[in-house]
C-alpha cells in the first residue's frame, strides 16, 4: 500500500497506449474516450487520472468523479482496487464493463461499506442503422432560454434515475452549470407541449466514433403515449447525422425502456454495470 501512495498518473508519453485501447472498443470505452479526446492525457484537464498496473495497453483504468475500469486482467482489478481504497473516496459511482467493474466492487466494498445501490446487469445497446419506427418532429435542441423550463424534468429524471436530488448541497448551482454546458454543446433534446418537457434526454458522451445517449425521460402524465419511442429515434437520428454511433446502455429490470429500445432497432453488444456509492 505505501508503494501505491507514491504512484503516478500516466504521462505523454503514455498517450499513443492509451488511445489505442479506446479505439479498441469505442462504444465500451465512449465515457472516457469523449474526454481523452478533448483533452488529452493531463490529469487536471482530463478532470481524472488515468492508472495502469504495468502497461497501459492491458491494463488502464480512469479514476475521477466516476472510476471506470477500461482493461485488465484479475491482477491488474486487484491494483485498481487497491489503489482507490489506499486514499480518500473521490468518485461518487463505480462504472463500466460488468466483468470489470463487479469482481473490484468484491475487493473495495470492504473498505468503502456498502454501496447505496448496485446495478450488476444494464445491456450497453447500439443502433447501427436508421430508427425502425418514425423519429418525433417535435423533438428539438433545447437552448440556454429554455433551461428554467427543462430543469424540473432534469431534476425529475436524476432523482429517478440515481436516487439523489442533483440540488442538495448547492441549491443546484453545480447540476444547473452542467446542464448548460451540455445546451451550449448542442447536446440536450426536448420536446414542449406549451411551457412544459414532455419528454428529454441528452448526449452525455460524445466521443469522434459513439454518442452516449443518457436522462431519457417522458412526464409521469403523458407516459403510454409513445414520446420516449419518437423521442428517443429522434435523438439517435442527430447522433447519426454527425457521424457517431448513437448507443445507450439501460437497467436491466426497466422493461418499458427495453422494450423501447428493442423496437426502435438497438441492439446488445456488451453488459455494464454501476455501483452507487453515493
Amino acid at each position: 500500500m505505501l508503494k501505491l501512495l507514491g504512484d503516478k498518473p500516466l504521462g505523454a508519453r503514455d498517450a499513443a497506449a492509451v488511445e489505442r485501447v479506446l479505439t479498441s472498443d469505442p462504444v465500451a470505452m465512449c465515457m472516457v474516450a469523449a474526454r481523452f479526446e478533448t483533452h488529452g492525457i493531463n490529469p487536471r484537464l482530463l478532470g481524472g487520472e488515468l492508472w495502469t498496473a504495468q502497461d497501459p495497453s492491458t491494463s488502464l483504468c480512469f479514476s475521477g468523479a466516476n472510476l471506470i475500469p477500461l482493461i485488465g486482467a484479475p491482477d491488474d482489478l486487484d491494483y485498481f482496487s487497491d489503489r482507490a481504497v489506499a486514499a480518500p473516496r473521490a468518485c461518487s459511482s463505480i462504472v463500466g464493463r460488468a466483468d470489470l467493474v463487479l469482481p473490484m466492487w468484491q475487493q473495495i466494498e470492504p473498505v468503502w461499506g456498502p454501496a447505496r445501490e448496485v446495478r450488476p446487469v444494464q445491456p450497453l445497446l447500439v443502433l447501427s442503422g436508421a430508427p425502425a419506427v418514425p423519429s418525433d418532429p417535435a423533438v428539438r435542441l433545447v437552448t440556454l432560454d429554455d433551461l428554467d423550463a427543462y430543469m424540473p424534468a432534469a431534476i425529475d429524471m436524476f432523482i429517478g434515475e440515481v436516487g439523489v436530488d442533483p440540488t442538495a448541497g448547492d441549491g443546484g448551482r453545480s447540476y444547473r452549470r452542467r446542464l448548460a454546458s451540455l445546451i451550449s454543446a448542442h447536446r440536450v433534446f426536448a420536446r414542449f407541449d406549451g411551457p412544459e418537457v414532455v419528454f428529454k434526454a441528452e448526449i452525455g458522451s460524445l466521443s469522434r466514433r459513439v454518442g452516449q445517449i443518457q436522462g431519457v425521460w417522458v412526464s409521469p402524465e403523458r407516459r403510454g403515449e409513445g414520446l420516449g419511442l419518437g423521442g428517443t429515434a429522434a435523438v439517435a437520428e442527430a447522433v447519426a447525422a454527425h457521424g457517431r454511433l448513437p448507443s445507450l446502455y439501460v437497467n436491466s429490470f426497466n422493461e418499458t425502456a427495453r422494450g423501447v429500445y428493442d423496437r426502435i432497432g438497438f441492439t446488445e453488444v456488451g453488459t455494464f454495470a454501476t455501483v452507487l456509492v453515493d
